[in-house]
């Protein structure tokens, strides 16, 4: 009966039973991530011979499979990847463009309110209350910058903490699809798909994929190793790889990847990582944070700089008036040189130091640094902008506005990042805390001649380097400038009829003499007079605090010069290019921060969109649809009781045959 109609019944309850069992398993994981549908394929069972023909043997189970398409697949897990990366770089932007706000709270609006506190100042140079403005002016601008430098490095450790804990989420992955590699490739005899196990792999790749990006190849055992973009791998067979997380051989502050498999530990490749949340991450923490860090330096070095500068060039209230002091810390001190950790040097103090000749033209860069091993006393150095050109400077050289020195031998080997103005945000302080420091006279004072004949004037006499106190005008020798001709050809005398020094004025340049810069309105006429002298009466005097006033509209940050030579003039005489004023340069570091965001805004909507079509073209292969099983699920009832039916006429067959035979 095993070949009658009891067989096929059987066989037709049990394959039934199946396919109702694999219907259940797909309603039960719809919305399982990862699961694919499942279907139990049926075959006729082979037919038997008899003298009168082939008789059907029923129906058998020939296997369970699962909807996929390895190409859909591998564009789903791509573009899931791209989307990750690209969202994990966006969430970390918006936090960086928080650092910078606008409107009051803004830097440059800081910036402004400490040089505009100079109109005060001008206006009444011995009002102390109008003097200690400044200083509280000064100060808020200095604690603004550093709580902006605070919140980068609170961004930089949250980016440091993330990539730590994404490696160990790769770690647990990896180790994951090891396993599951060794499960699966033990069912290759079974001559049948381990299909739930096929899915959590798949599942986890794509979950790996999503933090950085990678390839996979299918083994002839079914198990599947994963690489890196670069290749290198974190799966092979049942063997993965661990990746961790170590510190940058320059700044300890940013991560770096390494992996170890075998006992073999090698650094990452992450020009190669080219997608996933890790990607992501590192591109703001080599790209972004950097850039904004430079650039909020360049700010706090340039407009400190300047403004020590102008006020060492006035005269304060004390007794005697002297050479204004510093109201902020000097930039200088927080320039850095960073040696790699891998340096065959075992000097404690790096052999290279930085000083600033002109901050005006410092730039928002870090650059690499090392010895020439082709040209002795000669150096290489790299702008973090351009990595691909180098450029060669010796001892001296000057370079964007600041000097290089050299101490001692530097081998070939070793390496340093140079770092002008990174942490000059996080460094700035206003030490000056009495207001009669604030240097608000000029050193010098020029009249007309009141018998002069033509219409020139004073415009303004601004002191542009510390004047030489033993050179005129000093106290007992004021400078006579006799103009000698309609040309404007002039002698400088000191005393009066005793030639120093001679020089051609015209319209619109000063007439410069030991660090004094005179500018004319009108025209002077033959053998008219100009006296400049020492300031008689400094308190009274608002020469120098104009000056500071003045910096609201010069272009003081990031001005640019054409310097082949790097000995810090500008070739053939050239005009530097301008910078921008303070206030135009915290508006282009919003500018800046704000492409980044708004770029990176459209990759990730960009991306988002093709990993959600990726996603739903592969859900409309491989998910599970309940409509369609709640009606397989009715086909196959119908189908079980039909076959019980069968069994329930073969067994009433049977009995009439045992009640005929027992007659």
């Amino acid at each position: 009966m095993g070949n009658g109609i009891f067989g096929i019944g059987t066989r037709a309850l049990m394959a039934n039973q199946a396919v109702m069992d694999t219907i259940a398993h797909n309603i039960s994981n719809a919305n399982t991530e990862g699961y694919s549908r499942q279907e139990t394929k049926l075959a006729t069972e082979g037919g038997r011979y008899t003298g009168a023909g082939f008789f059907g043997r029923g129906v058998r189970v020939e296997t369970v499979d699962r909807a996929t398409d390895a190409n859909l697949i591998r564009e789903a897990n791509a573009t899931s990847s791209v989307s990750a990366g690209d969202t994990a770089r966006l969430e970390k932007l918006k936090q960086l463009e928080k650092v910078f706000p606008t409107g009051e709270a803004g830097l440059g609006y800081a910036a402004s309110q400490l040089l505009n506190a100079f109109v005060d100042v001008a206006n009444q140079p011995q009002d102390m209350s109008a003097r200690q403005v400044v200083l509280a002016r000064a100060e808020d601008y200095a604690s603004r910058m550093r709580t902006a430098a605070d919140q980068l490095n609170g961004l930089q450790d949250g980016v440091f903490s993330d990539l730590q804990n994404s490696a160990e989420q790769v770690n647990t992955l990896t180790t994951g699809i090891a396993q599951i590699n060794q499960k699966i490739a033990a069912t290759l005899g079974s001559g049948h798909q381990p299909n739930d196990l096929l899915d959590q792999r798949d599942q986890l790749i794509n979950d790996l994929g999503k933090l950085v990006q990678i390839n996979t190849v299918l083994a002839d055992d079914q198990s599947m190793s994963v690489l890196l973009g670069g290749g290198q791998a974190l799966v092979l067979g049942n063997q993965a790889s661990k990746l961790a997380v170590t510190k940058d051989e320059f700044d300890p502050a940013q991560a770096r990847l390494q992996l170890t498999s075998s006992n073999q530990t090698v650094k990452v490749n992450e020009s190669t990582i080219g997608s996933g949340s890790i990607s992501g991450l590192l591109k703001v923490q080599d790209g972004d944070i950097p850039s904004a860090r430079n650039l909020l330096g360049q700010m706090a070095a340039a407009l400190s700089w300047r403004v020590n500068q102008q006020q060492s060039f006035g005269l304060d209230l004390g007794k005697p008036p002297g050479s204004g002091a510093a109201i902020f810390t000097n930039p200088q001190s927080s320039m850095t040189v960073l040696p790699s950790i891998n340096n065959t040097s075992s000097l404690t103090t790096p052999p290279v130091s930085l000083s600033i000749v002109d901050g005006r033209q410092l730039q928002a860069e870090d650059y690499t640094f090392q010895a020439d091993p082709n040209a002795p006393g000669q150096y290489l150095m790299r702008r973090s902008s351009d990595p691909s050109t180098s450029f060669s400077v010796a001892d001296g050289s000057v370079v964007d506005g600041f000097q290089i020195h050299i101490s001692g031998a530097v081998p070939n080997e070793d390496r340093f990042v140079l770092r002008p103005v990174g942490n000059a945000a996080r460094n700035l302080q206003a030490v000056m805390n009495k207001p009669i420091g604030i240097a608000a006279s000029s050193p010098f004072v020029a009249t007309i001649n009141s018998a002069n004949k033509g219409t020139a004037t004073v415009a303004s006499l601004s002191i542009s380097s510390t004047p030489n106190a033993a050179v005129p005008p000093t106290s007992t020798s004021p400078i006579k400038i006799l103009f000698t001709s309609a040309n404007g050809n002039y002698d400088l005398e000191s005393p009066p009829g005793t030639p120093i020094s001679a020089g051609t004025w015209t319209p619109g340049s000063p007439i410069s003499f030991n660090g004094f810069d005179l500018k004319l309105n009108g025209v002077p006429s033959t053998g008219d007079v100009i006296n400049v002298a020492q300031t008689a009466y400094p308190g009274a005097n608002n020469g120098n605090a104009l000056a500071l006033l003045n910096l609201r509209d010069e272009d003081l940050v990031g001005r640019s010069i054409t310097d082949t030579n790097f000995d810090g003039l500008d070739d053939n005489g050239l005009a530097a290019a301008p910078g921008a004023n303070i206030t135009n340069a915290y508006s282009q570091v919003i500018g800046s921060i704000g492409v980044r965001v708004q770029g990176a805004q459209t990759n990730a909507d960009i991306s988002q969109s093709l990993a959600s079509n990726a996603k739903e073209a592969l859900t409309n292969k491989t998910g599970v649809n309940l409509d369609e099983e709640a009606a397989r699920l009715i086909q196959f009832q119908q189908s079980y009781q039909a076959a019980a039916k069968i069994l329930q006429i073969a067994q009433s067959v049977f009995d009439t045959l045992l009640q005929t035979a027992a007659r």
